[in-house]
């Protein structure tokens, strides 16, 4: 019995090395250039909001889309598109996750796309950029900068596709895009986080 348990051990670390081994890169001087499609599966968007000063009540979007033309030894080229749906809004309560997508909050039924394209990219240092990117939410367009970070680069040894990662925050003013409701009962500083994967389209 031992021996067959230490048999299959022994099996199962042969069989899967790769998945062993951190696959990503943080140099940028390795990352492959191209167009990257965002993987939705493993992409996140999150949001965070002052409830009344008691608490930092935070939600999150899904089912994230958009490319990212990346050419790594010229940073500054590179050019972002994201697209998120509104109706994909959750919080912990669903009698809040309702009312966010209702007329007096995001308005999902009227506008039902939030996106953000990239007008310019200021590299800092090798695996940092303020990415400044017209953003146009809840029917409102204005410009927004995130600070964005390289978290890493390389092939997804599960799905065997180029993957790169990266990072992003920002704050914005949610009234001055006309999402007003409870200011500044409810705060009117949003803070966006964005865990963001891209897979290089062939």
């Amino acid at each position: 019995m031992k021996s067959l348990l230490a048999s299959g051990l022994l099996a199962l670390l042969v069989a899967t090395p790769a998945l062993s081994q951190t696959p990503a890169t943080r140099d940028p001087a390795q990352i492959q250039a191209g167009t990257y499609a965002v993987d939705p599966n493993h992409t996140q968007v999150g949001w965070r909001v002052s409830h009344m000063g008691f608490s930092n009540y935070a939600g999150g979007f899904s089912d994230v889309s958009g490319t990212l033309d990346l050419q790594p030894k010229n940073p500054a080229a590179a050019k972002l598109t994201i697209k998120i749906p509104v109706a994909s809004v959750t919080t912990t309560s669903a009698k809040l996750t309702d009312e966010l997508k209702g007329d007096q909050w995001l308005d999902a039924g009227k506008f039902p796309e939030i996106t953000f394209v990239s007008t310019k990219v200021a590299p800092e240092g090798k695996d940092k950029a303020k990415v400044t990117g017209n953003l146009t939410l809840h029917g409102v367009t204005k410009p927004v900068t995130l600070d964005v970070t390289l978290v890493g680069a390389g092939v997804n040894p599960l799905s065997k596709k180029v993957t790169v990662g990266f990072d992003a925050t920002g704050t914005l003013k949610r009234s001055e895009f006309g999402v007003k409701t409870y200011v500044p009962l409810i705060g009117d500083d949003l803070h966006l986080t964005i865990a963001g994967a891209f897979e290089r389209q062939d």
